[in-house]
């Protein structure tokens, strides 16, 4: 699955290349912007594997957008202007689709995408474990976190969110699988397909929830539930 975002100011063209990311089978829209500058927030925290991005934008341009990005993800241009196709692919962009664009000339663009990315494809990035810490891969860059430091562990399909006590989410091309194998089990515990916790960070449980802030409600799953309640069991001070 290759996950990507759509930028355009024009709420008809983003509409419809919504509508077109939403029907390719291996393609994942993870998020859509009306400007630059809105997806350059985006692409802070989290990572993509390609974005359709216009050129012609208020503010931001969709090239100057691009050029901006220490390395950006695999780039489809879009625009209503021929001129711009050179310039376009001066700065490696994948493709370029001139508007008006049918769904044949964004399918073939996306399927050089997965051509290129095809590759990589159902990897996931090694997890290096090393006593209180861990080094994972996330946007180009491997980084230590301390096992203290995270809250718990979000599974997104093919990503990881690994969310972290007074500091940003970090993203990581990985398995829950993989985290659950890695990590050790006195401190986090698998409590629902798509959570890990630290068992050190919990403070409140409220009717199989586990609750690490007003916004923040974990779901202790049935699968799970059994193990938890032998966890909390043997921890309760009776």
């Amino acid at each position: 699955m290759i996950t990507c975002i759509a930028i355009d100011d024009e709420p008809l063209a983003l509409k419809q290349m919504v509508e077109y990311i939403n029907k390719t089978p291996f393609l994942k829209l993870a998020g859509q912007f009306e400007s630059a500058m809105k997806a350059m927030l985006f692409l802070q925290e989290s990572q993509v594997d390609l974005m359709f991005v216009d050129i012609n934008m208020p503010d931001l341009s969709g090239m100057d957008f691009v050029k901006s990005l220490n390395n950006p993800p695999k780039v489809v241009f879009t625009t209503a202007y021929s001129e711009y196709a050179v310039e376009g692919f001066r700065v490696n962009a994948l493709d370029y689709l001139l508007k008006p664009i049918s769904y044949t000339d964004f399918l073939k663009a996306a399927n050089k995408a997965k051509e290129q990315l095809g590759s990589t494809e159902g990897q996931t990035d090694q997890i290096n474990y090393k006593e209180d810490f861990l080094f994972i891969k996330s946007e180009y860059k491997v980084i230590r976190i301390k096992l203290t430091d995270i809250k718990y562990i979000e599974g997104m399909r093919e990503y990881v969110r690994i969310h972290l006590v007074n500091a940003k989410p970090v993203m990581t091309l990985a398995s829950m699988k993989n985290f659950e194998q890695s990590l050790p089990d006195e401190l986090f515990m698998r409590v629902h397909r798509s959570y890990i916790v630290n068992l050190n960070q919990i403070t409140t449980i409220e009717r199989n929830r586990i609750i690490f802030d007003e916004k923040v409600y974990i779901p202790v799953s049935e699968q799970y539930s059994e193990k938890f309640k032998k966890y909390l069991d043997e921890n309760f001070l009776s």
